[in-house]
């Protein structure tokens, strides 16, 4: 009877620990095709104009689901939580990548946001005041290293305007990734982050506006399906798995699940854009993935 319940409580300690790990999967999944989806989206959209109506039509989905739902509001203590959510991941990271991959290739562009679950980690352990174990950070800090390098390589050792946009980018996403999570911890997680494109709704209509007025628009079949993509997937639905997977098993190791989206990008890269993988490119996918394992094995 006590092997019973001693395996009854494993499951029900692990189900949770479980359900998160597969449910940032999802999440790290959907944003995958991120990157080709605004390529596409690009092939119609201006990046200005990409930018402010995914985030307008991302707000519309949420706040229907918020209206449908009627849940309680935020409290006043999460609100400037929700602020860097909306200004890291509904409108700094869609603009900036947007401006770079105007002349960085979707996997170059990846691979140099590799970098962005160090930063999350970081962040989430800053202001959390999280102790991680030291095997943790030093799986963290190679897989991000790699990244650095890669960069560099690709660079002739300079960097170039589109890897500022992507670093700046890394880091205000880090910023979102962090306070949703640790949100997603007390609040569902897509309320999280249908909050977070509702009150960043103001800004991505002046983006919009301003965008279309300078920007020539031609709908094709292609923008069309990326802007439906990016628009409902990677600002909206994606980051429901994402928030409510680092709720459950902590921003830190999440955010190193992550990890994997450039390796995942670079093959959407090469099936659906037709791009060249590079050896610097490969070796540096695995490297990552390699800490991945790492991270997910550490304990505290």
């Amino acid at each position: 009877m006590k092997i019973d319940n001693s395996a009854t409580g494993i499951r029900r300690m692990t189900t949770p620990r479980a359900s998160g790990v597969v449910l940032a999967a999802l999440g790290v999944l959907a944003f995958s095709f991120s990157f080709p989806g605004t390529v596409w989206a690009l092939d119609g959209f201006g990046p200005w104009t990409a930018t402010g109506l995914r985030g307008l039509i991302a707000a519309a989905l949420a706040a229907l689901g918020l209206t449908i739902v009627r849940g309680p509001r935020p409290q006043r203590k999460d609100w400037p939580a929700l602020g860097v959510v909306a200004a890291g991941c509904a409108v700094g990271f869609p603009l900036l990548t947007t401006l770079a991959l105007q002349t960085s290739t979707t996997a170059h562009s990846a691979v140099v946001i590799g970098a962005l679950p160090m930063a999350t980690a970081s962040i989430s352990a800053w202001r959390t005041r999280q102790h991680l174990p030291a095997a943790f950070w030093a799986a963290a800090s190679l897989g991000a290293l790699a990244v650095i390098g890669f960069t560099l390589t690709q660079n002739h050792g300079r960097v170039g305007l589109a890897d500022l946009y992507l670093f700046a980018a890394l880091l205000v996403c880090a910023a979102g990734y962090a306070e949703g999570g640790r949100l997603s911890s007390r609040m569902p997680g897509w309320r999280v982050i249908a909050w977070g494109v509702v009150l960043a709704a103001p800004v991505n209509l002046v983006v919009s506006v301003w965008g279309i007025s300078r920007e020539s628009v031609h709908l094709s079949a292609t923008a069309l399906l990326g802007m439906a993509y990016i628009a409902g997937v990677s600002q909206f639905f994606g980051f429901v798995a994402w928030y409510r997977g680092m709720g459950l098993i902590g921003v830190a190791r999440a955010s190193q699940i992550q990890l994997a989206q450039p390796l995942l990008t670079l093959v959407w890269a090469v099936l659906l854009m037709g791009e060249h993988l590079t050896i610097a490119a490969a070796i540096t996918a695995v490297i990552v993935l390699a800490c991945i394992v790492t991270t997910q094995r550490a304990r505290n």
